[in-house]
């Protein structure tokens, strides 16, 4: 198996554990799928649980942390293939062969992968994720936007980035913003919620 379908495969089941569904699962008995927007992400956990939501964040950005990582360890050196990486543990968010490839939407794994990938990048987008999401309370709105610049200002803001590192940077920016496409419209008609924790 060559070095590129490897990190390919073993990048895609990390990234298509779904952890908010497991949780939520395990604590409430509840199928997350269910409630809310129907996401298995961080957003919709929180829901039901702040707490839960809160690990599963941490736990969803872990897993791209983890591919990047074990592609470095593994390939040292080399710059494409952790990209590939990164994307791919997206990719298995978003399309986990667990849940029938409906899954979650990606912002919080492709952060992970990202802050390693990227990490003076990361820190602008933090300001500006954060920035917006306070300004407006709307996470959708703060996700699409930031992770819209996200390739554009790597180009600029990280050392000497590879080219196909950004390519894979866009890739996965394009797919975590296709998953968005309700919150678009929503947004649009203006009857996208505001993000309001609850008791859990």
């Amino acid at each position: 198996m060559s070095a590129v379908l490897l990190t390919a495969a073993y990048s895609y089941l990390l990234g298509s554990i779904p952890f908010g569904y497991l949780l939520v699962r395990l604590f409430h008995g509840k199928d997350v799928r269910r409630t809310g927007s129907g996401n298995i992400g961080a957003t919709n956990v929180a829901r039901t649980s702040p707490g839960l939501g809160a690990i599963t964040l941490l736990l969803d950005a872990s897993k791209g942390i983890a591919a990047v990582l074990i592609t470095r360890m593994f390939f040292p050196n080399n710059a494409v293939l952790a990209a590939l990486a990164g994307f791919m543990a997206v990719a298995g968010h978003v399309f986990p062969v667990w849940l029938r490839f409906r899954g979650g939407k990606g912002v919080a794994t492709g952060f992970g992968s990202f802050v390693v990938l990227v990490p003076k990048t990361v820190l602008i987008m933090i300001a500006i994720f954060l920035a917006i999401f306070f300004a407006f309370r709307y996470i959708s709105l703060a996700s699409i936007l930031t992770v819209a610049l996200f390739p554009l200002v790597a180009w600029f803001v990280d050392p000497d980035p590879h080219p196909q590192t950004i390519v894979f940077l866009a890739a996965a920016s394009i797919l975590i913003i296709s998953k968005h496409q309700a919150n678009i419209r929503r947004l649009l008609a203006h009857t996208e919620p505001r993000f309001r924790w609850s008791r859990g």
